[in-house]
């Protein structure tokens, strides 16, 4: 998904997963380019011809996120890997570019805001420390998907550019912009070491898009023919709702129109304790629909609740509608088992997010970076 919002003017020279359902999915939609599956620890220097402007990495959030374990991505070279430590033999392979002098001009490291304060912090702090130890300055963005389509999905964006590339004004912040730079962002740039705070940049997004590209409204189908839940099931969801939920239901009733939402099952605490977790049904209504998230139980997979006076109906969302809350473009082919489906859309980026950081950032960089390895390079041609 980040190879589809970077789009049709850049060249991938080399993709790599070792994830089947992921490198089938990419042949899928881009086939005849070069594709690795092994693991990426794998992978090496030798591997990789010539110097790319921009190399991406979106490595495994499931150390990082809520769901997770907390484990988060480890210690660099240690043996007892998490699967977040991914980003490490990635850093590993750019590290070996570097002492060929041909890592590339940009470095986008994307995963779940978790990573900002994954092991107090210092899970983030040794990934800016060995950007720094490379040769890159770096900054960091927390880019949420709903200001492009009606999902909430925030991720953070670790952008780095190689030292000799001059970075343009126009693309630096004096101080942190608001929604790019939120709380946490600056509170986990607040420990960075002296020399690593030195690296440091803020990066200038500007405004977000004005308008998004649709509303949840016009995504999700509302009509008779969906695949909707029987009255049994929904009933026996409401009654899984707390009070609190309980409440917010009657006041979806009583706003006088049609409403819709998320649905979500999740493990909360018994009202006395007595039996301790218990499953609880949870509602948000708004514009946006809750993250999309890989299902590895029913507990998480994507539901929606409709709300239109007295009636109630709810049912898994299609994968049709989760492609358009990702913003992935038409005619993009997706694995035709609904699990497969979700598990993909649950690991992803939202192109459209990745696309704005394109326009923003990583192109105009590229264009910096090419003119200044190309004077670099007739420099060397004409000692």
């Amino acid at each position: 998904m980040a190879r589809m919002g970077l789009g049709s003017d850049w060249q991938c020279l080399f993709a790599n997963d070792c994830d089947k359902l992921k490198y089938t999915t990419y042949s899928n939609n881009w086939a005849g380019e070069r594709f690795d599956k092994r693991d990426v620890a794998l992978v090496k220097a030798a591997d990789l011809d010539g110097h790319a402007d921009l190399a991406w990495a979106s490595f495994p959030c499931q150390d990082l996120s809520q769901a997770g374990a907390g484990r988060g991505i480890g210690d660099i070279g240690s043996p007892e890997a998490t699967r977040s430590g991914a980003v490490w033999p990635f850093l590993d392979i750019v590290k070996s570019l570097a002492g060929e002098g041909r890592h590339p001009t940009l470095l986008t490291l994307e995963n779940v805001v978790g990573l900002l304060t994954a092991n107090g912090g210092s899970d983030f702090r040794a990934l800016l420390g060995t950007l720094s130890e490379i040769g890159y300055r770096y900054g960091a963005v927390v880019a949420d998907a709903s200001h492009f389509v009606p999902q909430s999905r925030p991720r953070v964006f670790v952008i780095a550019v190689r030292r000799e590339v001059p970075v343009p004004r126009a693309l630096l912040a004096e101080i942190p912009q608001s929604p790019w730079h939120t709380p946490t962002l600056v509170r986990a740039t607040a420990t960075l070491s002296a020399g690593n705070a030195a690296d440091w940049i803020w990066w200038a997004l500007g405004p977000p898009p004005v308008a998004r590209r649709n509303h949840l409204i016009d995504i999700l189908e509302l009509d008779e023919g969906a695949d909707w839940n029987s009255d049994e099931t929904t009933a026996n969801l409401v009654g899984m709702m707390s009070t609190p939920q309980l409440e917010r239901l009657a006041a979806a009733k009583a706003a006088g129109r049609k409403l819709v939402g998320s649905l979500y099952l999740r493990m909360r605490p018994s009202i006395d304790g007595s039996r301790g977790n218990v499953q609880r049904c949870e509602i948000a209504f708004g514009d946006t629909l809750g993250c999309l998230r890989t299902p590895k139980g029913g507990a998480s997979r994507s539901r929606i609740i409709v709300v239109d006076g007295d009636r109630v109906r709810t049912r898994l969302l299609s994968a049709r509608e989760a492609a358009l809350l990702m913003g992935l473009e038409e005619g993009f082919k997706l694995p035709a088992a609904y699990n497969d489906c979700f598990k993909l859309i649950g690991d992803g980026v939202a192109p459209p997010v990745v696309r704005f950081l394109a326009e923003r950032i990583l192109e105009p960089l590229a264009r910096q970076g090419a003119v200044c390895f190309s004077s670099s390079d007739r420099q060397k041609t004409s000692k």
